[in-house]
């Protein structure tokens, strides 16, 4: 969940491209005081330090200005043991009453960002954490920052719907990714239409946010065209010069969307890249270089971390028939057999990612690994 700007690893960390008269206007018609928050999911970040916030239960997106905008001097590697334990102390808690829902890096300071829920259910308070090169958690005050709202006008229902086993509160995948490219804000989640799958490209800063866009795919593992399972997790990614959005469900189909394409009211149908395997939750994905080529790392709640390498994704043939039970199809990929019990991820610096991952005793650690 988070990806900064990643259109095939280079475009030009659009962040560089911003001068400071334009990260002016970036904030100029920002609020000052506390944003107010129902809850607090996936994270990304902007130019000039400015972190987006996904309010799920609020269906709304709120860009901060942090102030963390000074660049790193030389290497430095994050590494924290017992984070969720070490989070419970500075909220008065118990590390059981610690969720850590999304992580994500700021590329130009390289710190760490944490979007915490202490306590759980609907009572649970939303929390920002932030880790910086003394490894040392602290919480981030939002009394009095500059930030911005952008509200979803067609979020589904704040409420259970369904039938025993399958009831479910669908404002709560209202967003389940976001990301920044250029001036726009990228989104992926539920909306109330009857195509509730949905991506959206809202222009930064925020003005009139229109509906989304609605998304259609064709599920080789299940074997049928899906349009109410939402993106679980994206990338933007460079296909033959163009911006697409490399998108991926549970279950585990892997989509290419063409951003172009994200018109408000519209309705498109993906190309199916890559079926890698049922019967599992992607979790979180970046994309990365290695020896001058592409690679999208994912991680994944029941297959580990895949290695997906992108060499032929202009010429992949879509998956259009089904696969069968377990199945794989379309773009190879490896195992990284060492990377285990990873449950967020994202890009440090080129050669390294920074890791939330499950340790002993439900003891969560925050680590820096080289990128496969």
């Amino acid at each position: 969940m988070k990806r900064i700007c990643t259109l095939s690893v280079l475009a030009l960390l659009v962040l560089g491209l911003f001068t400071q008269a334009q990260a002016g206007k970036l904030t100029a018609d920002m609020k000052q005081g506390k944003p107010a928050f129902q809850s607090m999911g996936p994270l990304a970040f902007g130019p000039e330090g400015i972190l987006f916030v996904a309010d799920t239960k609020g269906a709304a997106i709120v860009a901060i200005a942090t102030g963390d905008a000074t660049p790193v001097s030389g290497a430095k590697l994050l590494k924290v043991e017992g984070i969720n334990q070490k989070i419970a102390g500075l909220l008065g808690t118990s590390a059981d009453q610690v969720l850590i829902e999304d992580m994500v890096v700021n590329p130009i300071s390289r710190n760490a960002y944490l979007a915490v829920s202490r306590g759980r259910g609907p009572d649970a308070v939303p929390v920002l954490v932030r880790v910086k090169a003394d490894s040392q958690p602290e919480v981030v005050s939002l009394d009095k920052v500059k930030f911005s709202r952008a509200e979803l006008p067609d979020a589904p229902v704040d409420g259970v719907v369904g039938q025993g086993n399958r009831q479910s509160n669908p404002r709560r995948e209202s967003i389940t990714d976001i990301g920044f490219l250029q001036d726009r804000v990228l989104i992926a989640g539920l909306s109330n239409e009857e195509f509730s799958s949905t991506l959206r490209a809202i222009p930064f800063p925020f003005k009139t946010v229109a509906n989304g866009t609605s998304v259609e795919i064709y599920h080789g593992a299940h074997g049928r065209f899906e349009t109410r399972s939402p993106v679980r997790t994206f990338v933007p990614f460079s296909v033959g010069k163009q911006p697409h959005l490399l998108a991926a469900y549970t279950c585990t189909p892997l989509v290419q969307f063409p951003i172009d394409e994200l018109k408000p009211g519209a309705k498109i149908m993906g190309k199916t890249v890559a079926e890698l395997g049922n019967r599992n939750r992607p979790l979180d994905m970046i994309v990365y270089q290695k020896g001058g080529k592409d690679y999208l790392l994912l991680a994944n709640s029941s297959r580990g971390i895949m290695k997906i390498s992108t060499d032929q994704i202009e010429n992949v043939e879509k998956i259009a028939a089904p696969v069968p039970d377990g199945g794989k199809k379309g773009l190879p990929y490896e195992t990284i057999e060492s990377w285990t019990g990873i449950d967020q991820l994202d890009r440090l610096d080129p050669q390294y990612a920074v890791v939330v991952r499950r340790g002993e005793g439900g003891s969560l650690n925050l680590e820096s690994l080289p990128l496969p």
